[in-house]
This record gives C-alpha cells, sequence and structure tokens, in this order.
C-alpha cells in the first residue's frame, strides 16, 4: 500500500529517525514513496522529548527535525488559538478515549487536509477512523 499523502505522527517520526526500530524500514520505505507529508508544530514538539525519554541523544533528535523542516515535499501546519481550541473541544466531547491533545490537534488538520494515511503506530488513530500505516 502506498500513500501520497502522508501526515506524520510522532510515533511514526521515530520510527524512521531509530534504525534499530524493527519498523524502521518500513517507516522509511512509506517515507520515501510519498508525494507529500503534512504534519504539525506539536508533533515536533512533542518529538524531542518523546525521543529523550526514549534515551536517544537529543542534538541528533534536534537535528533530525531540523532537516525534515527543509523538505520541500512537507508542509508544517503551525496550530494557532483556533485550532488548538477546536482540539480541546474535541477532548471534551470524547472523554470515553484517551487521545492527547497532541492527537486530537492531528486528526482535525487531517480531517481538514482531507488526509486518510499517517505514519504512527498509535490506535487512537485508528479509533478517530483514520489509517495508521505502522504496527504498534
Amino acid at each position: 500500500m502506498t500513500a501520497e499523502n502522508l501526515f506524520l505522527d510522532t510515533s511514526g517520526l521515530l520510527c524512521a529517525h531509530d534504525e534499530t526500530d524493527f519498523r524502521h524500514e518500513k517507516a522509511v520505505e512509506y517515507f520515501r514513496s510519498a508525494r507529500r507529508f503534512v504534519t504539525t508544530n506539536y508533533v515536533l514538539a512533542e518529538f524531542v522529548p518523546l525521543s529523550q525519554s526514549r534515551g536517544y541523544d537529543r542534538a541528533e533528535s534536534l537535528t533530525y527535525i531540523r532537516d525534515l523542516l527543509f523538505l520541500p515535499r512537507l508542509e508544517l501546519v503551525w496550530i494557532d488559538e483556533t485550532r488548538h481550541q477546536a482540539a480541546m473541544k474535541l477532548l471534551e466531547n470524547r472523554l470515553d478515549k484517551k487521545y492527547s491533545l497532541c492527537d486530537a490537534v492531528s486528526f482535525l488538520v487531517m480531517n481538514e487536509q482531507q488526509l486518510l494515511y499517517t505514519l504512527t503506530t498509535d490506535h487512537h488513530f485508528e479509533q478517530a477512523g483514520f489509517i495508521k500505516l505502522l504496527e504498534n
């Protein structure tokens, strides 16, 4: 399966970054085959602390994110107050789910951009009706 337009989530970026992850090759394959990527500043903000908590070098993680921003295929969506408040409302309306604020923002952006596929291991994307491309 190939996804021309792909949302990049934190866990998917981590799989693509970490050469020792069992999903690395698959993540890189999806990354290379996509025509366009979309992600948010919330995902990037989440990436560095997640990579640090997993024991990755901080400087390498920062370089990875900085290099990602130079990809012409990447569209970085900056989350403003309106989107932030809409994501908060989504969380309040779905108290039975354990979505993070970053997840809720991602779902909104994916809906706005009409994206179906996401480079992620997070099952919350499936709960929200999207297709996650990497196994847990």
